[in-house]
């Protein structure tokens, strides 16, 4: 177990600089990520194709992220983190700006793909690299600060490339996107020393480290018992108007306000594992279930709709827990298996629309998707008590002696 009383090897204001350029980072990412969905009518008038050919688009970079983020951290195991850091907010640039200059829908798709990429590898190397600037702790808490970036996209930077897309053009929000990247790759360069007494790994030995099941079964819950989320957030639109029966001017509230609890949860998942360490992902999962069996009956009125929507995006507060808990078990294989708990989430991202839809299309209703996500939160629920049988008895007890001396 790591020791507890590390100590933070920059003063405060460097450690705040340098938690800024990641989540800064991440913003970027996160804005790259979702602007293709407020863009659809106009990217799809350009290039002259259907919005469910732009719908495409979304999946070619969530593919992205899922191939990159063990090949790219497996080739980056020799690196100092700093470097591929630096390296990987190059690329994300790079992506984005040539997704910005794509003559076609081929090459768009094309581009998608390639910006998806680096996606799970930054945010995997800036998690370990924030954890490592305080105590033992507190790393779940400064985890969260940097996954912020992603949940403030959410908020601010989708409507912003959205707004950008609709008043100049589509191919400025990815532009602004790629900008985004290259100020992050030079803060990261003016703020993050190197660290040369850094341990690092050799490929081979990540991939030796990785294959065990404690760092599967929490990229397990995250794949399956994440996807409710998206579940219900991918199918919020429709909802709203054919449930709900509200104008479409609700559409962005509903947006901002699921994206406000994103936020709250991922401070609130950092906070919770700090105190509550494992255990605090099986509360969580309570949480998701309870929620998501609640969101039909939410769904006839705007303002309890709206409610729902901040209490269901409070699952992002796995995103933080489960990213920690594997910082503490990959031992040999963190940065593997920090870049692949990404790619988890992004499968959960592609799992939950397609279960949802298919309900949808049995004739289930629009409500169904919350049915449909307790379900798969209910499978996270069992996989993570599987997880929490599989620890040994000592690992628990040093868990619950390390709780007691924080408290």
């Amino acid at each position: 177990m790591p020791s507890q009383l590390q100590e933070a090897p920059y003063s405060p204001a460097r450690i705040t600089l340098i938690i800024f350029s990641l989540a800064m980072g991440g913003f970027g990412i996160g804005t790259g990520e979702f602007a293709i969905m407020g863009l659809m009518p106009g990217v799809a008038a350009d290039l002259g194709v259907t919005e469910p050919q732009v719908g495409h688009l979304i999946s070619a970079y969530a593919l992205g992220v899922v191939v990159g983020a063990p090949l790219l951290a497996i080739g980056g195991a020799r690196l100092y983190r700093r470097h591929l850091l630096i390296l990987l907010m190059s690329f994300y640039a790079l992506g984005n700006i040539a997704s910005a200059l794509a003559p076609g829908y081929g090459s768009l798709l094309v581009f998608r793909f390639i910006a998806g990429l680096p996606h799970g590898a930054y945010f995997g190397v800036a998690a370990l690299v924030a954890a490592s600037l305080v105590p033992f702790n507190k790393r779940a808490k400064v985890v969260s600060l940097v996954m912020m970036g992603l949940t403030l996209a959410l908020l601010i930077g989708n409507p912003l490339a959205t707004i950008l897309g609709q008043h100049l053009d589509w191919r400025y929000a990815f532009g602004f996107v790629g900008a985004i990247a290259a100020l992050t790759g030079l803060m990261i360069v003016l703020f993050l020393p190197l660290n040369r007494q850094e341990e690092r790994q050799s490929p081979f030995s990540e991939i030796r480290a990785f294959n065990r099941p404690e760092i599967w079964y929490p990229l397990a819950i995250g794949s399956i018992g994440f996807a409710g989320m998206f579940c219900v957030f991918s199918y919020m639109a429709p909802t709203l108007l054919e449930v709900t029966g509200v104008n479409p001017f609700w559409i962005p509230i509903a947006l901002a306000v699921f994206g406000l609890g994103g936020f709250v949860g991922n401070i609130l998942g950092g906070w919770l594992f700090d105190r509550l360490q494992f255990r605090s992902v099986g509360w969580m999962l309570l949480w998701s279930i309870s929620m998501l069996l609640l969101y039909p009956y939410a769904t006839e009125t705007i303002w309890t709709m709206l409610v729902m929507c901040f209490l269901v995006a409070l699952m992002v507060g796995l995103g933080p827990a489960l990213q920690t808990h594997l910082m503490d078990v990959a031992h040999g294989a963190q940065t593997l298996a920090a870049a692949s708990h990404h790619a988890a989430f992004n499968v959960a991202n592609a799992l939950g629309p397609w279960l949802g839809g298919m309900a949808i299309s049995a004739g289930l209703g629009w409500q169904s998707t919350g049915y449909v996500g307790a379900t798969t939160a209910v499978a996270g629920l069992a996989i993570f008590l599987l997880a929490w049988r599989q620890q040994s008895g000592p690992k628990r007890v040093d868990d619950d002696v390390a709780l007691s001396q924080d408290s």
